[in-house]
């Protein structure tokens, strides 16, 4: 509506956001749960084994709900989860929610960790290259070298040089106290941040590049102001928008990146949980485990999205 006052419209983007994120987040955990649910494999027969009866796998069955009708079966996990119930784990028998906690705090951390490679260093090498022509073929041989290593090679090379050859790094574990998980959590943190980092870089790069060479640039520069004023206040401002954007889905996209790489370090987080219950067919945890790496996803997006409104010239005017 033309009418409405800013304050109005930015509440109804508010709303809108959440909505769609929620709504997002309902429609993921009904393919999550029919995925698992069609999947190949008996958890009665991994938690009771080969040898049990027939009669111990029928009381099995009714114990854990599993001839519900489908639909009744995930309403009543979609109304446990809602409150943080996300049901028991097969192998373990202990409450889902009580095994991911410790173990998401030492994914926060990864992920924040290497949240801070990327957005540093990467944007920091996407800056370089942008402004600077002698620079740009460095920074682009670098961020080819980022993007085509993948993650699990990258962590076996870390592991091998600084962890195995030079010592400076333990080789696996998630340490105990806030140092010492830094510290474990450096050489993941890393491995984990290459690719992402080389993506944002070459955004960053390519936006900075677009927008030093346009006019009102070159007249700024022209009228003799200082090249770091025309790069705060003119280059960087107008690429914000699409450094942005690269920036918070490469932050998305970590939180299922760390599969790899905690299995690859044996760090005890999320990630390495998710890859044990697949393989034990812990049903419960994978499915909470998943339906986690997509709310972190969703949320990050949605962050994106109202800073990008924020940040829109357009949106500043009109309030």
């Amino acid at each position: 509506m033309k009418g409405a006052p800013p304050r109005a419209k930015a509440a109804r983007r508010v709303v809108t956001a959440l909505s769609g994120a929620i709504a997002t987040i309902v429609a993921a955990s009904f393919v999550i749960f029919a995925g698992l649910a069609a999947a190949p494999g008996d958890p009665v027969a991994q938690i009771l084994g080969a040898k049990a009866t027939d009669q111990a796998r029928a009381d099995m069955r009714e114990r854990l709900g599993l001839n519900d009708p489908f639909l009744e079966r995930y309403w009543h996990w979609l109304v446990g989860a809602a409150q943080g119930d996300f049901g028991t784990s097969l192998t373990s028998r202990q409450d889902v929610t009580a095994l991911i906690g410790p173990r998401l705090l030492t994914t926060l951390m990864l992920v924040v960790m290497a949240a801070l490679l990327i957005i540093l260093i990467g944007v920091g090498l996407g800056v370089i290259g942008g402004v600077s022509e002698r620079s740009r073929p460095v920074v682009s041989t670098l961020v080819g070298l980022g993007i085509a290593v993948p993650s699990f090679v990258a962590a076996n090379a870390l592991i091998g040089i600084f962890a195995v050859k030079l010592g400076l790094f333990p080789t696996y574990g998630s340490g105990s106290g806030f140092l010492d998980k830094a510290w474990h959590l450096t050489l993941p943190a890393i491995a984990l941040s290459i690719g992402y980092g080389a993506y944002v870089s070459q955004l960053t790069s390519t936006a900075v590049a677009e927008e030093a060479d346009k006019e009102y640039v070159v007249t700024a520069h022209g009228r003799g102001i200082p090249t770091g004023v025309v790069l705060r206040h003119h280059t960087l401002r107008n690429a914000a928008m699409p450094v942005l954007t690269a920036s918070g889905l490469a932050v998305a996209g970590l939180v299922a990146g760390t599969v790899v790489v905690e299995q690859t370090f044996a760090v005890d987080g999320v990630g390495a949980l998710l890859i044990r219950s697949i393989s034990s067919k812990d049903y419960p945890v994978v499915t909470a485990v998943s339906l986690l790496i997509v709310v972190a996803f969703v949320l990050v997006t949605a962050v994106i999205d109202m800073a990008q409104a924020a940040l829109d010239p357009r949106e500043r005017a009109a309030s």
